[in-house]
């Protein structure tokens, strides 16, 4: 019952929050079609959910498209220890993606996922195909849950954060969620957006 009446009550902040940073997500569109008029501003892509679902997930072009040969290569650059990928200077990156990135704007469509109940404000990151398929059975507990726009993870130093740290916040945020602590999670998610902390 509880979980039932946290999950109703920010699924009405979620929708609050997409009403409130719709215009972010207008101006974001506009940049970026101006930026490549032929290309979408949108990005739908496969993602793992609770009880290893996978659906799609809904975020705002930031990159230039790219071929699975060419991720090939950027793997041996990856700066990350673990089941996940990210560097720094990343080729596929555009200007103006850069900065969604850097100020979280390209997750803003995340929010309607949300409004699906394919996700939830608060929760794990949502997990790549093939970052799943390398889990061990401890790395699999992070999907007894919803993934979210935000987590603890995200307030915690995001990008600067080992993939084994990433596990060990997402499992102790399991292990004490609730609606206080969503809310807390979602409040100090405002500063951590603001000063960039960990992103990239």
């Amino acid at each position: 019952m509880k979980e039932t009446i946290k999950n109703y009550v920010l699924r009405i902040v979620a929708c609050i929050i997409f009403l409130v940073v719709s215009p972010l997500i207008v101006i974001s569109i506009i940049c970026l079609k101006i930026e490549s008029p032929d290309l979408s501003p949108f990005y739908v892509q496969k993602r793992i959910g609770k009880s290893k679902k996978d659906f799609k997930i809904y975020k705002l072009r930031s990159m230039y498209p790219f071929t699975d040969a060419e991720f090939e290569k950027l793997k041996e650059q990856n700066e990350v220890e673990g089941h996940m990928f990210k560097i720094k200077e990343d080729p596929r990156i555009t200007p103006v993606g850069k900065y969604l990135r850097k100020l979280s704007l390209d997750e803003l469509p995340q929010l309607l996922n949300v409004l699906k109940g394919e996700m939830a404000l608060v929760g794990p990151r949502p997990a790549l195909p093939d970052e799943v398929a390398n889990y061990s059975s401890h790395h699999l507990k992070r999907l007894d849950v919803l993934p979210g726009c935000t987590g603890l993870w995200q307030v915690s130093g995001r990008s600067n954060a080992s993939f084994e740290e990433m596990i060990e916040l997402d499992l102790t945020y399991i292990e004490k969620t609730s609606l206080v602590y969503d809310l807390k999670i979602i409040l100090l998610t405002i500063p951590a957006v603001i000063t960039m902390k960990g992103a990239y």
